[in-house]
């Protein structure tokens, strides 16, 4: 059976959509994601909820609902919208500003892709980033904070907040956090971003894919608002990073469970905006465009042909490049610790890990609706995918 990209995303929707969207607390015209599956007690009672997890479910259900444009998808948008308020009691905000600006680009994409009217929430989100932002450091810190000397200022906030303020107008402050980011946590050696920057000084230099994703999408944004070639620059260099330092043979390797399920999703979804919208006609960065869609692809490609198949519908693996594991009842759940959830003692349970397959299909669809993609016999090679595309991504 030959399958198209869009037809793969679809199929991981139906998959999400069943096994972990449910109304909140009973309550009719009301949708949140369950944060495992098969679920403990305190998941289907919406104990544990996980408030960014619900964000990028909003935005796959963006991504689905504007390829289905059947009015099902659009509703279970605003459902899920209103009951994320409805579990955070009533409010948009929290002590986190990643969390914040990731509620706040999905929001932002529900407004302007389906006509939802989110003004209110983007408002209320996009106040507390420019409030919190720190002019002497220059950046955003990642969460509230009582004591500044314990303030740690990161690439999984300022990325995320860029890119927002960037489609929002507040293109000023999204160029001060990627100066930032580029001018202090870019590690010289390898051309990737480092995780963040403590108070005193010291820097966490590890390096987590969904940093680079961020970047590429707030650079990308950037180079689209204000036509500096800065921007196109570091992009390209970032993806030729990215291609080298995260991926073998153009698969992102690596993966896991907890928050950890969503990072390299992030990665590829971003690549896929790379692909799509960098502006600009030289031969390097129409390079960049088809080295971003190629790993997009070839990702996809190894993640599908890694899922598990359960009633027709795909179960994703924490890692592309191995073979998913069938989660049961009896498999110890994570535990959210330090402002950070933990992984699953099989990390397949978690919405989080499948949301990040979702989003890989949908950024192979976003790239490649239509080219057939055979999970069984022999495949077209990713590179002569976009070279047939390549009229498209210019």
């Amino acid at each position: 059976m030959h399958e198209s990209w869009a037809a793969r995303a679809d199929l991981a929707e139906q998959a999400i959509t069943t096994r972990h969207v449910r109304r909140l607390w009973g309550v009719p015209g009301t949708a949140l994601g369950v944060v495992g599956w098969p679920a403990v007690r305190r998941e289907r009672g919406y104990l544990r909820w996980h408030y960014w997890w619900q964000a990028h479910l909003i935005d796959c259900c963006i991504d689905a609902a504007l390829r289905s444009a059947d009015g099902r998808g659009r509703r279970r948008v605003a459902r899920l919208t209103r009951s994320v308020r409805m579990r955070n009691m009533g409010r948009w905000t929290n002590a986190y500003y990643d969390d914040m600006a990731w509620l706040g680009l999905a929001l932002q994409r529900a407004q302007q892709d389906l006509a939802i009217d989110n003004r209110s929430a983007i408002t209320a989100l996009e106040d507390r980033l420019m409030v919190g932002f720190n002019p002497v450091v220059g950046a955003l810190p990642w969460r509230t904070y009582r004591r500044p000397d314990q303030a740690f200022f990161n690439v999984p906030a300022n990325g995320p907040a860029a890119i927002l303020l960037a489609r929002t107008g507040r293109v000023w402050r999204a160029e001060a956090m990627v100066d930032w980011m580029h001018e202090t946590l870019r590690d010289p050696e390898t051309g990737l971003m480092f995780d963040g920057i403590h108070a005193d000084g010291s820097l966490e230099r590890k390096f987590y894919s969904y940093c680079q994703g961020v970047v590429l999408g707030a650079e990308t944004e950037l180079a689209i608002a204000v036509g500096d070639d800065r921007h196109v620059e570091r992009v390209r260099a970032l993806v030729d990073a990215v291609d080298r330092e995260l991926c073998e043979d153009s698969v992102i390797t690596g993966g896991g469970g907890g928050d950890g399920g969503l990072f390299n999703g992030i990665l590829a979804r971003y690549l896929a905006l790379v692909a799509r919208t960098l502006p600009g006609h030289d031969a390097q960065t129409e390079r960049a465009r088809a080295v971003a869609a190629h790993i997009v692809l070839t990702t996809a490609e190894h993640a599908w042909d890694n899922r598990l198949q359960i009633e027709g519908l795909p179960l994703f693996g924490r890692d592309w490049t191995a073979p998913a594991t069938l989660p049961t009842s009896g498999s110890a759940v994570g535990s959210f610790h330090a402002g950070t959830v933990t992984p699953s003692e099989a990390a397949e349970r978690d919405l989080s890990v499948q949301l990040g397959g979702w989003m890989l299909m949908e950024a192979a669809a976003a790239i490649a609706p239509d080219v057939p993609a055979d999970a069984g016999a022999e495949k077209s090679s990713a590179a002569s995918i976009i070279d047939s595309l390549r009229n498209r991504l210019l």
